[in-house]
């Protein structure tokens, strides 16, 4: 009996093994016949910007008559540590699609960008064809330009406030003549000219506006202090970043902007100038900086500073203290700094630590790890206190809220006549 099946079942299987075959070619007669099958294209900026999401866009045409799934598989530069990035769909015949994603990079820098690899099915979905593309697209990554816009829009359409800017009372008249203009409702009395007002009749106000050309310095330590990351970030990178968008709002307010890197070993300038080409000069020089894991010399930026900068001037020092007694052995040096130009000493809160302050602790180890991170935060205090005895202005910020609280600083020091 069992005979009689065996010639019925392999006949069976010869039929299948035919039919899969006819499949086979017939797929892959749709998938490689001749003419141009898939065009692909990844369209990069010219530069990413540091810690912001940069928009990325995979444009995708095929020419096949019937519709098509497809598989891409975009290669990332190896900073981003991703080998999964792909995207699958459908796509109608002779159609095209568009697909968008976000990258975020966390380090300056140059990034290499893989093949663009394209997987085709026909509707039989049995052979999948590849198309390469776009092979090793490099781009770099500058500091935050996309931040330094956003700020650089508010200040220019009058709405800082929005991104957590503070409007600050101007104190007294300690600001250039402008112009003579009709008085509106609003106004300060104090300002109404007089004899401007006989003149024409009706009330007429002084105007006046920022005093202009001051130079603003950034003041970037590159020690092993700013290499703590806070949000994948350094906090150098947060320094950088803070420092191009205090630059771009400087020579907005007709300010001098300029910066000043050091270490152990040196010190870097690029002197203070006023012309908006002068910004690519600061962008460029803060895209190479990097901290090289040892103490920096804060004598030796001292003596740079006194050969270089003859003019009063605000310095904006980024660096970080973590202890009363890692302050108290730069203090001569800040003391000095301070006699002969504006200082504003800006240093991190850590921010990990507010979390475990903020926290209930539930056993001994907790209760002493909350102690230290108490201890630690006390400390911070303490150092700003210490220095505005001294006269030196302070900022203790969050890393994410430096650009603000710097801007803010400079704002308020320019309100009140202190440059």
């Amino acid at each position: 009996m069992l005979g009689y099946f065996y010639p019925v079942i392999g006949a069976i299987a010869e039929i299948l093994l035919l039919a899969l075959s006819v499949c086979l070619v017939t797929d892959a007669l749709l998938l490689f016949y001749p003419g141009p099958g898939v065009d692909a294209t990844r369209n990069l900026p010219k530069r990413l910007s540091n810690g912001d999401p940069n928009a990325i866009s995979i444009n995708l045409q095929h020419y096949y008559p019937f519709e098509v799934g497809f598989t891409i598989i975009d290669e990332l530069p190896f900073q981003f540590q991703k080998r999964d990035h792909n995207f699958n769909d459908s796509l109608a015949p002779k159609k095209q699609t568009k697909i968008s994603y976000k990258l975020t990079p966390t380090q300056r820098g140059s990034y290499t960008f893989g093949a663009l690899n394209i997987y085709i099915t026909s509707p039989l979905e049995l052979i999948e064809r590849r198309y390469r593309f776009d092979e090793e697209q490099e781009v770099p990554v500058y500091p935050s330009f996309i931040q330094m816009r956003q700020f650089e829009l508010y200040a220019i359409s009058d709405r800082l406030q929005d991104v957590g800017i503070k409007k600050i009372r101007r104190i007294g008249h300690t600001m250039e003549f402008d112009q003579i203009r009709e008085y509106v409702r609003g106004d300060d009395v104090r300002s109404i000219n007089w004899k401007a007002t006989a003149r024409a009749g009706d009330l007429m106000v002084n105007q006046y506006r920022d005093e202009r050309s001051q130079q603003v310095y950034s003041v970037i330590d590159t020690g092993r202090v700013m290499k703590m990351p806070f949000d994948g970030l350094q906090l150098l990178d947060y320094a950088i970043n803070s420092s191009l968008a205090i630059s771009n709002i400087a020579l907005t307010k007709h300010d001098k902007a300029g910066l000043i890197t050091f270490g152990d070993k040196g010190c870097n300038i690029v002197p203070a100038q006023k012309k908006r080409a002068h910004l690519q000069k600061i962008q460029k020089a803060l895209y190479n900086v990097d901290t090289d894991f040892k103490e920096s010399d804060f004598n030796r930026l001292l003596t740079f500073m006194h050969n270089r900068i003859s003019q009063r001037s605000l310095i904006l020092l980024y660096t970080n203290f973590q202890t009363i007694e890692s302050m108290k052995r730069k203090l001569p040096v800040l003391q000095q700094l301070a006699s002969k130009h504006l200082l504003v000493n800006i240093f991190f809160i850590n921010t990990e630590l507010d979390d475990l302050l903020q926290s209930t602790p539930k056993s001994e180890e907790e209760i002493y790890i909350k102690t230290v991170a108490e201890k630690f935060n006390y400390e911070k205090k303490s150092i700003v206190k210490m220095l505005n005895q001294r006269g030196i202005q302070t900022i203790l910020s969050r890393p994410q809220d430096l650009s603000i609280n710097t801007i803010n600083k400079y704002l308020e020091l320019k309100a009140r006549g202190f440059i």
